[in-house]
């Protein structure tokens, strides 16, 4: 699979402060698309951009990967120099077993993160969109669409909530299901705060945000319909909403025990904090539910645990269609060959046939009939000898004997 490469900078190797700088997300990832399409000579280009990382994976003849991380900084305003060390470099087999895995979420920082695969979709759909999707980059998307629906029905791999943010969120669809209208204020948009909020984000809530950085919250106001608030309002904030999740980094409490009234309506609390950030004593009040990191970390051991125990399962069906895979491409590189072989077969039939034009109408047509049937099982079993050598990976060795036996590769240069 020579050509196709990728770049990749992931919270494996790369914190948070940078990540954040070159996340790609709504409408750039378009434009950023259509600028790699105008400035790089390249067939084919595939851009995996979230909160825990920012990928090209791209078919080029030449080597561009140094170039490829210098554009992304450009575009991000940002140093080269300052993210260069940070992105890995990835070929060929690597590159497409790479992308396997972060579509089926063997590489998420939660193993089997189910919306990894929405997110490759998506940007799949965005290379489509914008001709930057060829046969090789079709093909492989959809060897790992299927792939991934194996791993759905023959794996637990996206079993139970392995999160501490999916578990919060299951916890206040439960809390939440009797409930008209239910509302739910986030505080806090740091990493867990955000990751919360994607949880968030696929359910019927009102949300509202409240962080330090007002300017932070109104950019998700941008795409998401939130309700802002600020801090010093946070006494109403609690007052107003049925949940509240708190997921700031602080040295003290900001939800004290006196914030809560004793006669208050039933509220769920979680606090993603640590050291906590809600006070311990608002759950011995009425009404009141509180969970903390511990509790809910507890919930997402026992998933983990089914989940990691499915990884050599999801490694097994991903070697399988990555086999698959390369069968396919090694046959449509040896299908010019083929190609070549039929024409040089039909042209030595016709040349054979020009040689009988005395012959009758009919007669003809039992020739022409006879010498298609001829042509057609002398090249069968070539054919069948091609695709076996395929998945030998031994194809280059008979298509050199096929060219050197009907000097196909001379017929063809004579025909251009």
């Amino acid at each position: 699979m020579e050509g196709f490469k990728a770049i990749s900078l992931s919270y494996k190797n790369a914190p948070i402060e940078i990540r954040e700088q070159m996340a790609i997300e709504g409408e750039e990832v378009s434009r950023v698309m259509l600028r790699l399409k105008e400035v790089f000579d390249i067939e084919e280009a595939l851009l995996v951009s979230t909160c825990n990382r920012t990928e090209i994976y791209y078919s080029a003849g030449s080597e561009i990967a140094d170039d490829l991380i210098s554009f992304l900084a450009l575009e991000k305003g940002i140093s080269s120099e300052k993210v260069a060390n940070f992105f890995e470099k990835l070929d060929s087999d690597a590159a497409v077993e790479h992308l396997f895995r972060v579509a089926l979420g063997l590489d998420s920082r939660i193993i089997g993160d189910i919306q990894i695969s929405n997110q490759v979709k998506r940007a799949y759909q965005a290379s489509a969109d914008l001709g930057l999707a060829g046969p090789f980059l079709h093909r492989l998307m959809h060897t790992i669409f299927y792939a991934n629906k194996r791993v759905v029905q023959e794996t637990r791999l996206q079993s139970g909530s392995a999160s501490v943010a999916s578990v919060a969120v299951d916890l206040i669809r439960h809390f939440a299901k009797n409930i008209d209208s239910p509302r739910v204020a986030l505080i806090g948009l740091g990493e867990i705060g955000v990751n919360t909020f994607e949880n968030l984000d696929k359910e019927n809530l009102q949300v509202t945000l409240v962080n330090r950085s007002r300017t932070k919250a109104e950019k998700f106001a941008e795409t998401y319909p939130v309700v802002i608030r600020d801090l010093e309002v946070l006494n109403s904030v609690i007052i107003e909403n049925d949940v509240v999740i708190s997921a700031v980094s602080v040295n003290n409490p900001i939800i004290k025990e006196e914030m809560i009234s004793d006669h208050t309506n039933h509220k769920l609390f979680i606090d993603l904090s640590v050291p906590r950030s809600i006070d311990p004593k608002i759950d011995q009040k009425t009404g009141i539910s509180l969970f903390n990191v511990d509790q809910l970390t507890e919930k997402t051991l026992k998933a983990k645990s089914i989940r990691e125990k499915s990884i050599p399962d999801v490694e097994a069906i991903i070697s399988d269609s990555i086999k698959g895979f390369k069968e396919w491409k090694s046959e449509m590189e040896v299908s010019p060959t083929i190609q070549r072989l039929k024409k040089s077969l039909e042209q030595i039939r016709r040349e054979e046939l020009a040689r009988y034009s005395k012959a009758s109408e009919a007669e003809m047509e039992l020739l022409e009939v006879a010498t298609k049937n001829m042509v057609q099982k002398l090249i069968k079993l070539p054919v069948l000898q091609l695709k076996a050598a395929c998945k030998r990976g031994e194809a280059d060795t008979l298509v050199e004997v096929l060219n050197d036996l009907f000097d196909l590769e001379k017929q063809e240069t004579f025909k251009s």
